[in-house]
């Protein structure tokens, strides 16, 4: 079972100790990182292991590396070598572990290490991307047969996250730890256990502390949310596919309701710049369900081998279940969005009202298809003209430019104005999808963007006395109806409350 290791990048040794004593309950493992320690804490890191209560790994990276040591070989040297001064007969009062990099070559420190039982894990760090033969590199690494031998590489696309999946299946025989920094390589943190890592290092997010790695995510979330410690060769994988992917709240939702019906599954984020990437990853890993997000909703249909009556109607696919045939795609939006909009109103249908969407994508084709079946009428407006026109044909819908004149069109259709676009999402939370259009007060505002909470479109209309609703509701609703075809049983209705988020 792979283990939880717990990064202490403080300034002082009394900093790294009150961080782990608050997280000790997640962590099986910490790393104490010397090179973050003010220079004169440097020199009190002795008896470290056995005020820390837990196995420890004893680390001093180099700035080369992507630590904070400046100093010479010499002096690195000689700070391993205060830490491993005067081991003593009970091992639990030494550091279990010392991190050494593949060329750093000091047989008296390697032989003071082993002498008083620290295991040595030797360690390479590449930051510009993935090793085309990883595997044959980290058997190359081992000096003899008890070290363990760590790879922490910088996957710059889903493709190189793939490699690194199957490097790891390469090297075989002896313990690792291989990971995938940054934000392609997050899910192989997820994935330690099947990645046959030994470890995963985890970061404390806890005000002044540094992030030990990019990408390296939070130990509490990695414990409670993805249920780091429960994830097995058996358990199953499903997760959700977009890029970025920068704002999700999707793995929480799913993961909690797997925590509370007890079932041995994972959802986890999928950043991938290329549909085939993923596709290929899915294929390696077994993915048996993918929420899809922007920008691949329309992108994925000549991949499935079924789609549902709604997918077909509206051209666009947020949803896909492996199947012995291929991907079997469904539109869970289209609920999700009339779910959440008439509870909004306050209607049952959208009869007499004259409805702004504003978007294209595959989130606008689900608001078009369901404003037509509900008896509204919508403009479609777009920054391209010809996908507004695309959208609006099939329903007899009037389109425009999201511009200034496509603004003064709005006020012809402001009873509701839908925004489904990914303007004014985080991180870019400063952008307006219409900055033109001037809220008369009378209009209801539904942004689908749910990260941040509110949008700057948001509140300029709430601002001039609007009623405004964000995407939240949706996602839910939607997850709850993704939830029956990933699970193959209906969504608890007693845990809606529990996990809301």
């Amino acid at each position: 079972m792979a283990k939880l290791c717990l990064c202490l990048t403080g300034k002082t040794i009394a900093r790294d100790l009150e961080i782990l004593n608050k997280y000790r309950k997640y962590a099986d493992i910490a790393e104490l990182r010397v090179d973050c320690l003010d220079p004169d804490e440097r020199f009190q890191i002795r008896r470290f292991p056995e005020r820390a209560g837990l196995p420890v790994i004893l680390t001093i990276r180099r700035e080369a590396d992507g630590g904070l040591f400046s100093g010479g070989e010499g002096s690195r040297a000689t700070l391993f070598s205060k830490g491993l001064a005067y081991a003593e007969a009970d091992r639990r009062k030494n550091y279990a572990y010392l991190d050494i990099e593949e060329d750093f070559n000091v047989p008296s420190i390697e032989e003071a290490a082993r002498t008083f039982g620290t295991r040595i894990i030797r360690s390479f760090h590449n930051f510009g991307g993935v090793d085309e033969d990883l595997a044959g590199r980290m058997d190359r690494l081992r000096h003899v047969g008890d070290e363990i031998v760590k790879a922490a590489v910088y996957p710059q696309s889903l493709a190189d996250t793939l490699r690194v999946y199957r490097e790891a299946a390469k090297a075989r025989g002896y313990d690792k730890i291989i990971l995938g920094m940054g934000r392609f390589g997050a899910n192989t943190r997820i994935l330690a256990e099947k990645l046959g890592s030994y470890l995963s290092y985890v970061s404390a997010d806890d005000g002044d502390l540094r992030q030990a790695a990019p990408g390296q995510l939070n130990l509490k979330e990695l414990a409670e949310v993805y249920r780091f410690k429960k994830i097995t060769a058996d358990t199953r994988l499903l997760g959700i596919l977009g890029y970025p992917l920068h704002a999700t709240s999707s793995p929480p939702f799913f993961n909690r309701a797997f925590t509370e019906e007890n079932i041995d599954a994972v959802y986890v984020p999928f950043p991938a710049d290329t549909l085939e990437s993923f596709l290929e990853i899915a294929g390696e890993l077994n993915i048996e369900g993918v929420s899809v997000t922007v920008p691949y909703k329309e992108q994925v249909l000549p991949f499935l081998a079924r789609s549902s009556e709604r997918v077909r109607s509206v051209g666009a696919c947020n949803t896909m279940v492996r199947t012995p045939e291929g991907w079997a795609g469904y539109n869970t939006d289209i609920r999700g969005f009339s779910d959440s909009l008439l509870g909004f109103i306050g209607r049952k249908d959208l009869a007499g009202r004259r409805i702004s969407i504003i978007g294209a994508g595959g989130a606008a084709r689900a608001a078009a298809s369901e404003v037509f079946r509900l008896k509204g009428k919508a403009l479609i407006l777009n920054r391209t003209l010809a996908r507004a026109k695309r959208l609006a044909q099939p329903y007899k819908f009037p389109c425009a430019n999201a511009d200034p004149e496509g603004a003064e069109m709005m006020r012809k259709y402001s009873d509701i104005i839908i925004q489904t676009t990914s303007v004014g999402m985080e991180p870019d939370v400063g952008g307006d999808p219409m900055p033109d259009y001037k809220f008369a007060g009378h209009e209801k505002v539904m942004d689908l963007v749910y990260k941040p909470e509110e949008t700057v479109f948001m509140k300029r209309a709430a601002a001039a006395g609007c009623r405004v609703i964000n995407g939240y509701d949706m996602l839910i609703i939607q997850a709850i109806y993704q939830y029956q075809f990933f699970i193959g049983t209906e969504f608890p209705a007693q845990l809606r409350s529990r996990i809301d988020l």
